[in-house]
């Protein structure tokens, strides 16, 4: 993982997201998707470094967050502001577009 996604577990997750803009990616290893979606988060969380943080939740070691949130399917992203839930995706999605949704939801 690189250094503009922080590993989120049960103890760092409402710190993370209770201030400014941040994206949460909801994933578990065997999930095909999700290795599709992670490097487009990557990239994505280089571009916005600075102005969106960027964070990883692992379904399988954290389901007490993952059934706070209603994360049904992964991947999930959830854009948080100051803790509010403001936007979601669940499911693959291409940069062009997910790039859009986080300056939709946030810039």
């Amino acid at each position: 993982m690189s250094d503009n996604i922080k590993e989120l577990n049960v103890k760092s997750f409402n710190d993370f997201v209770s201030e400014g803009k941040c994206v949460v990616e909801f994933w578990a290893e065997w999930c095909g998707p999700c290795k599709m979606l992670s490097p487009v988060v990557e990239e994505i969380a280089k571009e916005m470094r600075g102005k969106v943080k960027f964070g990883k939740i692992n379904i399988e070691d954290n389901q007490e967050i993952t059934e706070k949130w209603d994360v049904m399917s992964i991947p999930t992203l959830i854009f948080f502001k100051d803790g509010e839930q403001v936007e979601r995706n669940s499911g693959f999605i291409e940069k062009k577009e997910l790039s859009k949704l986080i300056k939709s939801s946030f810039l």
